[in-house]
């Protein structure tokens, strides 16, 4: 299957996921997750229109960061080491998962030599999984709280990751839970402005991610496919 096959074959799917769930295509971004592939493949990736690249490691990522700077929005994906923010904070565009107190002061002194502001998604674990990072749903709401003392630091929204299931029908449940509690969240008038995304929805159950308000997707083997690459050598 080619890149424009695949590119063509996820564009139907996510436009029959919108009709089905009432929503409208463009309040979804597509996030290519290009960790498998190779440094020419996310090149044509962005050439052909999608402009937003996952990475969930700067060594993997930085050649594709070196090649594609100023051509494509980077999010970073992966659990986020406090030893490492000097790395990505500044050059990637978002980070989708802030966690933890120590975490965000990191990002914060960081920001700060820069002088910049850090767009963040809080990742929470709402299946519970113990081999998944992130908050538990109700360490949320006082994390946030804590956040305030971050001024470098800009929550836009929420993330998880779903179990892998079978039936991906099986991962509505999961995604459902987060859309009511980043509206619950909002409601509460927590922060200054509410928090308006939605990173969920992976290869396997992104239509049904939609379907319960996703606003991003990350795809990696159904978008861009998988090669056999040599790490660090991206």
């Amino acid at each position: 299957m080619t890149l424009q096959s695949r590119l063509r074959d996820v564009e139907s799917r996510l436009e029959q996921a919108c009709r089905r769930s009432g929503r409208h295509r463009e309040d979804i971004q597509v996030i290519a997750v290009t960790k498998y592939v190779s440094v020419d493949t996310a090149k044509a990736v962005v050439l052909e229109g999608v402009s937003h690249i996952g990475e969930n490691r700067w060594p993997n990522a930085k050649a594709k960061w070196d090649a594609l700077k100023g051509q494509a929005v980077f999010h970073y994906i992966g659990s986020l080491q406090t030893n490492k923010v000097k790395d990505v904070v500044g050059k990637f565009d978002y980070i989708h998962s802030l966690d933890r107190l120590s975490l965000a002061e990191a990002i914060h002194e960081r920001a700060q030599k820069l002088d910049i502001q850090v767009p963040c998604f809080l990742q929470v674990n709402v299946s519970g999984e113990q081999s998944k990072h992130g908050l538990a749903p109700e360490q949320v709401k006082p994390f946030i709280v804590q956040l305030q003392a971050f001024d470098r630091i800009k929550p836009i929204g929420l993330m998880t990751m779903a179990p892998y299931e079978s039936i991906p029908e099986e991962t509505r449940p999961i995604f459902r839970a987060l859309r009511q509690l980043r509206d619950e969240l909002n409601e509460m008038s927590i922060l200054k402005e509410p928090m308006k995304e939605l990173s969920m929805g992976m290869s396997n159950d992104f239509e049904v991610a939609v379907e319960e308000g996703a606003t991003r997707v990350r795809l990696g083997t159904v978008l861009v496919g998988k090669e056999e690459i040599e790490e660090g050598t991206q």
